[in-house]
């Protein structure tokens, strides 16, 4: 495995992981086609428990798991990221093709209760060469602080196995509006929680120029917020000051210029990458590959 300076900067980082832990992070910061940029492209596909059978409606293609693991390996992705059952269904064939992630805690679209269930365990990850777990949390719900407490525990225990650990950070509850959940000064509170639980690479979603009205409120009115770069660089500079990973979803199918665009942001405004699933998989085939190039494009030029 050849590790550029870039990532051996990135790994320094991370001051009291072992060493399995952090070649673990570098096998998803060298493969595929962002490989030693210090730029990442994750490809989660666990929409399914969220949104149902349905996220996969506007391409058929997706219902099959080996489909999923075949886009990823031919696109290139950092890592692929998805449930117990999905990684099970093509473990075998895709052995050592891409790292995989476990995601190991999900919610689901008929239930009224924000919180998430333990859908795997660490053990499940390890059976299956995984390089990480995947671990989402409710900042602001009313079971955020037992979220906390789990992510505390599964991401210790995963550590001690040496994997890397991804944490899922999306806002909300009933003290945050529907614009509160992507408001910048509520993803950058959330990030920097996910930085404070302990994980290596935090996911959040791709923040608006809205500012929630909360007691953080007063405090954004010098901050530069009214281009997109200026809101991801906040972003990056709410966890530890850049001394995390930092991926921002890609959220609901959008067109390509807006995808890009995302990008663009991303890029000029020091995060770490995306992690872009349904404008991915539910896209044609082709499309989705062409555009993952397009994406690719942007970080490395």
């Amino acid at each position: 495995m050849h590790i550029s300076n870039n990532v051996k900067k990135i790994l320094e980082r991370y001051e009291s992981d072992s060493p399995g832990t952090k070649v673990n992070l570098a096998r998803i910061l060298t493969h595929g086609k962002m490989a030693n940029t210090g730029k990442l492209i994750i490809f989660p596909v666990d929409q399914g428990f969220e949104h149902g059978p349905r996220a996969f409606t506007a391409n058929s293609a997706g219902y099959d798991p080996h489909y999923h693991y075949q886009l990823a390996v031919d696109a290139g992705v950092s890592a692929f990221a998805a449930p117990l059952g999905l990684l099970e269904a093509g473990a075998s064939t895709y052995a050592g093709q891409v790292p995989t992630i476990l995601k190991i805690n999900s919610s689901n679209g008929l239930s009224v209760k924000q919180d998430q269930a333990l859908t795997a365990t660490i053990a499940e990850a390890l059976r299956l060469g995984c390089s990480a777990i995947g671990i989402t949390i409710y900042p602001g719900a009313q079971e955020s602080l037992e979220m906390f407490e789990e992510a505390k525990e599964l991401a210790a225990e995963a550590k001690s196995c040496g994997l890397a650990v991804i944490i899922w950070s999306y806002p909300r509850g009933p003290n945050i509006s529907s614009a509160g959940e992507t408001a910048l000064n509520v993803v950058a509170y959330s990030a920097h929680m996910a930085a404070l639980l302990g994980a290596h690479i935090i996911k959040v979603k791709f923040p608006t120029s809205y500012v929630e009205d909360n007691e953080t409120a007063p405090f954004y009115r010098d901050i530069p917020a009214e281009q997109p770069q200026d809101r991801i660089k906040h972003i990056v500079q709410s966890c530890f000051a850049g001394r995390r990973l930092v991926v921002f979803s890609g959220g609901t199918k959008k067109d390509n210029a807006s995808v890009l665009s995302d990008a663009q942001a991303i890029q000029k405004g020091g995060g770490s990458g995306s992690i872009i699933g349904r404008n991915m998989f539910q896209r044609p085939r082709e499309e989705s590959l062409e555009l993952f190039e397009q994406i690719v494009d942007v970080y490395t030029n």
